[in-house]
């Protein structure tokens, strides 16, 4: 069953997520942050501290969104973060963002779909992408796409929402985000599908060791899951083979 966020519409869930996206931008970054109670911005402080291990010098940001996580990503000093997204309007909003910091020389973005990467084989010396796997067409596919633009021996890092395990915190943690975070997210939004379908993209998305046994399929090695926050999110680590291809 595809999870789409526009139940109704006969368009493919790329286009629906665009759309979806590109119709809250404004009020994107108010809500991820208030909604998460700002937890958000430490997932992404600590998914760029297991990057900066890797000491890359050129970074791909898949799904890249408003550019939080490229902005977050500056702080280990690479040369350069390419951020992609499919949502025209959110990189407007990237755009200014990196503007307003004066990062626009470092941090570049352009509008481009995850799963047909328009980059070379062996580009990039790491590739990050925060929320943003589970509202690919394919997974799969998107993840062999990151593959292929990635130096031999390069690095992914993936932050998504997973689901916690344990009572009673996973109860709660349903409750919150079947009915308070969808009903917060439509009046501040205006977008009635767009909460209600973070719900269910988190809900039926593989997650922990399912979403590992993904990026093995797509072709990663040495993968590993750091959990945050009780399961709530889970940071994904993985590299890409040094015979490739």
């Amino acid at each position: 069953m595809a999870i789409v966020p526009y139940k109704d519409s006969p368009d493919p869930k790329k286009q629906q997520v665009a759309n979806m996206f590109d119709r809250i931008s404004r009020r994107y970054d108010f809500l991820n942050h208030t909604l998460s109670f700002n937890i958000d911005r430490s997932w992404r402080r600590k998914a760029v501290e297991v990057l900066r291990k890797y000491s890359p010098r050129l970074i791909l940001d898949v799904a890249t969104g408003t550019g939080d996580f490229a902005v977050a990503a500056n702080r280990i000093e690479p040369e350069k973060i390419i951020g992609i997204d499919i949502s025209e309007e959110m990189l407007k909003v990237g755009q200014q963002k990196v503007e307003k910091l004066g990062l626009y020389e470092k941090i570049e973005f352009l509008i481009a779909d995850s799963e047909n990467l328009p980059f070379k084989e062996n580009t990039f010396d790491a590739a990050i992408s925060g929320f943003g796997v589970r509202n690919f067409e394919s997974p799969v596919v998107g993840l062999a796409e990151i593959l292929r633009v990635l130096r031999e021996e390069g690095h992914i890092i993936v932050l998504e929402f997973s689901k916690p395990e344990s009572a009673p915190f996973k109860q709660v943690y349903h409750l919150y985000f079947k009915n308070v975070l969808p009903f917060i997210g439509r009046i501040i939004s205006r977008d009635k599908a767009a909460y209600t379908y973070l719900f269910d993209s988190v809900r039926f998305f593989p997650s922990g060791r399912q979403f590992l046994d993904l990026m093995t399929e797509a072709g990663f090695i040495n993968n590993e899951m750091i959990r945050l926050t009780f399961g709530i999110a889970t940071i994904y680590c993985g590299q890409k083979p040094k015979s490739w291809g």
